[in-house]
């Protein structure tokens, strides 16, 4: 049984990766230090890794050189890129854009007339076109309101929060369904939508609060018969989209015999910490929905920019847990930000995987963009997690079989101390080293 080890060190500088071959020796009672892989464990399907395309990554791929410009997009999205095939998109702005905005304004344009995408014209939908002149299929999508229009709000106003007026929830069902038939119009593979973007938490941008009885009662009211009206039945519909801590009280809320069919998953985000528990308790409660990551990212209004060890490892812990608990998909924040972690209309400056310096009109790779590779370039879609036992909590693990057969293993050594490990399967034996603060991927 032969393979390849993947594993990249970082100096607190620059980053290494290196590529060894490994080959498997019989089993003679490895007990210590193990990995115990079991293919004949099945569990979720894997759907792919991406990124959101939001307006202020789209403006800041605008102002780099057309060269520059393709080299970027393949570095996601190539053939030898890190494997993107998911993305996440806003309908109308969130706070990674240029301002507020909206396709349509008028309170008296019941019937949508007005309705115009000539923002996103501008720069989301050509970034997003040139994304699918690079790939063999056209990206995945998932569409997801910040907010409605502020005539449609109670507080009347993009930002700080507010909630859906009652009167307006149909034709915001229809300026929804609108956005996302003019979308696919414009080649945008819009597969999946979820109602609101976090719906429990009022912003300082663009925002709109759901309770879970609100968040349902839009769904099965108005939001659902109208996806129905426009034949847009293909659609995956996805709740919550916030937060792990209170997902599963949020599913427990929402789904029920009337919505049940509605509905195919539940999104969410890592802000407040781990809760992959939370995870693994809705996929014991709701088998048949799909769990996806749709949002996370390294913001510096709470980690410093230069602790690139720190925040990589803060993508490869989420990853692995949420993979390990179910997720189908895992759609990280923004692709893009310009070297001061924006531009974004209320100064929410984050850091992307790949970063734009303006001054010298260059891209710098983040180590995160290498810690995601690890995982995105291998587990390809299709790919199903198998089994596995680890030996330690000092590592952080997920197997995976893929379509072609071959086994992806990822491990993350979260300690400053070498480790030799020793993958067990199938009576063999494959050794792998793992320096200090490394993380590597064996492919066999």
């Amino acid at each position: 049984m032969n393979g390849i080890w993947i594993y990249t060190t970082y100096d607190g500088k620059s980053a290494a990766t290196k590529t060894i071959d490994i080959k498997s020796t019989e089993d003679f009672g490895q007990e210590n230090q193990a990995i115990n892989l079991h293919p004949d464990f099945k569990y979720q399907s894997f759907e792919g890794f991406g990124g959101s395309l939001t307006e202020a990554a789209a403006y800041t791929w605008k102002q780099m050189s057309e060269e520059l410009r393709s080299e970027f997009i393949y570095y996601y999205f190539g053939k030898d890129g890190i494997g993107y095939t998911q993305a996440r998109m806003s309908l109308d702005s969130c706070d990674a854009s240029l301002g507020n905005y909206s396709a349509m304004d008028d309170e008296n344009d019941i019937n949508l007339d007005s309705f115009s995408l000539i923002r996103d014209e501008e720069y989301v939908l050509p970034f997003m076109k040139a994304i699918n002149k690079e790939t063999k299929e056209p990206v995945t999508v998932m569409l997801t309101p910040w907010s409605p229009p502020p005539f449609m709000k109670t507080n009347g106003q993009k930002n700080q929060g507010g909630k859906l007026k009652k009167e307006y929830r149909a034709l915001w069902a229809e300026y929804f369904c609108r956005y996302i038939e003019e979308y696919r119009r414009r080649g945008v593979n819009v597969t999946r939508i979820s109602i609101q973007n976090e719906p429990a938490a009022t912003q300082k941008w663009d925002s709109c609060c759901y309770s879970a009885i609100e968040e349902k009662e839009f769904l099965r009211d108005f939001l659902y018969p109208a996806l129905q009206r426009h034949g847009l039945k293909d659609l995956e519909i996805y709740i919550w989209d916030h937060n792990k801590e209170r997902a599963v009280e949020r599913a427990m809320e929402i789904i029920d015999e009337d919505t049940e069919k509605m509905i195919s998953g539940i999104a969410f985000h890592w802000y407040s910490g781990d809760h992959f528990e939370a995870l693994a308790m809705l996929q014991e409660r709701f088998p048949d929905k799909k769990l996806i990551f749709s949002e996370g990212c390294v913001e510096y209004s709470k980690y410093l920019a230069g602790n690139q060890l720190a925040n990589a490892r803060m993508y490869g812990h989420d990853i692995i847990g949420d993979l390990n608990s179910g997720a189908s998909a895992f759609i990280a924040w923004t692709i893009l930000f310009n070297s001061e972690g924006g531009p974004n209309h209320v100064n929410n400056l984050c850091e992307a995987p790949i970063m734009y310096d303006l001054k010298s009109k260059t891209l710098e790779k983040k180590l995160c963009y290498t810690y995601i590779g690890h995982f995105s370039k291998y587990i390809l879609p299709g790919s199903k997690r198998i089994g596995m036992s680890k030996f330690t909590d000092r590592l952080d693990v997920t197997a995976w079989e893929r379509p072609d057969g071959k086994l992806v293993v990822v491990i993350m050594n979260r300690t400053n101390e070498e480790m030799v490990v020793f993958l067990r399967i199938h009576h063999q034996v494959l050794e792998v080293t793992l320096p200090g603060d490394c993380i590597g991927t064996a492919l066999i």
